[in-house]
């Protein structure tokens, strides 16, 4: 048994849609993250179900590793397929199967991006509202559990997944969940699965729970003395019940960048950006009630408009942050890392976090989701110095030690991949075997995406 004969018992299934050119090769390569560049042996790009059950049997018949893809847009190598094998990539099942407006839900296929899949719900009223800023694949979303800035109002990918397809690794189909909004049968295998990062199975269709499209929006930006006077003032507007639809922050640095790079002029301070959703009136109620909390935290004039315009201006300037971030150090390389703390400890962990940057060889501009505790590094590296790589890895090795000791998480919202590996046992101990018992069970022979995730 190889991946060699594993490769050509695969040519009749799949035919051309078998890759092995360099250029496909490469193109699976490599992703978002520092990790350098593994290429796999070959690429499937299946059509249906029964294809990716077929694939799937032959691997398993020949011991062949798989990886599943979907945008490649992943930050901790999730999808780089380092014990070699097939590269299984979703893009060509991208249908939306299924809207039902009456239950507010849709069954679509992995490969189906988010803002396609808004753009064909636009007529229905309704919208998919987890938004991690890449136009990523759903299935890769929820392989990854992914969230993103709507998450404080919305929920992540956990919260928005009712049921999945899913082919495991010895050829098996099974159904998770369903369509109804509650169920207490049995275990719960969607919440299993949602998060696995393909190591469990590769996942061939996703029901998804849908939301209104909210009558009005507004949206708006202020800036704070430090970061310690913008997150209590986040964490008065939670405790006053007033409801954001966002709320994301950005430091000094951030802030330098973005001016930078989009020619927008703001402040060299932390910022708040935030947005509400709701009828006209409670938009503009929620505004003005935000822009009294944060006046008594210092904050420069919050300045907000319900002009979808500027709406839209606004929110393309945070989802460029990393590009913004990128360009302020020419040649520069980023190692981005992401921790999630209680609320509470927000400021703590920020504050501690300036300071272990400032003390460095390195800058590392931070923002992230302030109404939900998680917060980015850009790590800033000279791909040419190791030595700074190192630092990277350093300061992202203490960020997860704090957010553990603070009550937190090593990660919440990039995932495991290989990139926290090493953090797994101090922040879950005997359940991290836990994870590597379940893997053994429906993967013996750690076929699905191994070296990611679990022991």
């Amino acid at each position: 048994m190889s991946i060699a004969t594993a490769l050509d018992a695969l040519v009749p299934l799949l035919g051309e849609r078998l890759a092995r050119s360099k250029s496909d090769l490469d193109l699976h390569a490599g992703s978002e993250s520092h990790f350098p560049p593994i290429a796999p042996d070959a690429v499937a790009y299946p059509l249906s179900l029964a294809e990716v059950q077929a694939l799937v049997a032959i691997c398993a018949d020949h011991g062949c590793p798989m990886t599943g893809w979907g945008a490649g847009t992943s930050l901790e190598g999730h999808g780089l397929a380092v014990k070699g094998g097939l590269v299984v990539d979703f893009t060509r099942m991208n249908k939306v199967l299924e809207i039902r407006p009456a239950d507010m839900d849709v069954t679509v296929q992995p490969g189906v991006t988010r803002q396609s899949l808004n753009e064909e719900l636009r007529a229905t009223g309704l919208f998919f509202p987890v938004d991690p800023g890449a136009n990523a694949t759903l299935g890769g979303m929820a392989m990854t559990r992914a969230s993103g800035t709507t998450t404080v109002r919305y929920g992540s990918m956990r919260d928005n997944v009712l049921g999945m397809q899913v082919v495991l690794a010895d050829g098996r189909i099974i159904r998770t969940g369903s369509r109804a909004r509650k169920s207490a049968a049995g275990y719960d295998l969607t919440a299993l699965l949602v998060g696995s990062e393909g190591t469990l199975g590769l996942v061939t269709e996703l029901t998804l729970r849908l939301h209104g499209i909210p009558e009005a929006t507004s949206a708006g930006i202020c800036a704070f003395p430090d970061m310690h006077a913008a997150v209590t003032a986040v964490m008065e507007t939670i405790q006053m019940g007033i409801p954001m639809a966002r709320i994301e922050f950005v430091d000094a640095a951030t802030a330098r960048a973005f001016t930078d790079y989009s020619g927008m002029q703001m402040a060299e301070a932390p910022h708040l950006l935030v947005e509400f959703n709701g009828s006209p009136e409670s938009v503009a109620q929620d505004a003005e009630r935000f822009g009294e909390i944060v006046a008594d935290h210092g904050a420069s004039t919050f300045r907000w408009s319900a002009r979808e315009e500027e709406r839209r201006a606004l929110w393309a300037l945070r989802h460029n942050g990393y590009y913004a971030i990128l360009a302020s150090r020419k040649g520069a390389r980023a190692l981005v890392t992401d921790i999630c703390v209680p609320i509470s400890r927000l400021a703590d962990a920020v504050e501690q976090t300036q300071a272990d940057i400032a003390a460095s060889l390195i800058p590392g501009p931070i923002l992230g989701h302030v109404g939900d505790g998680n917060f980015h590094a850009v790590l800033l590296v000279d791909p040419d110095q190791p030595a700074e790589m190192a630092e990277a890895q350093r300061l992202s090795h203490r960020m997860a030690e704090r957010a553990l000791a603070l009550g937190g998480t090593c990660t919440g919202e990039h995932g495991v991949g290989m990139g926290k590996l090493s953090h797994m046992r101090a922040e879950h101990g005997e359940g991290w075997d836990v994870m590597g018992q379940i893997k053994q069970t429906l993967d013996p022979r750690n076929l699905m995406n191994p070296g990611k995730l679990v022991p």
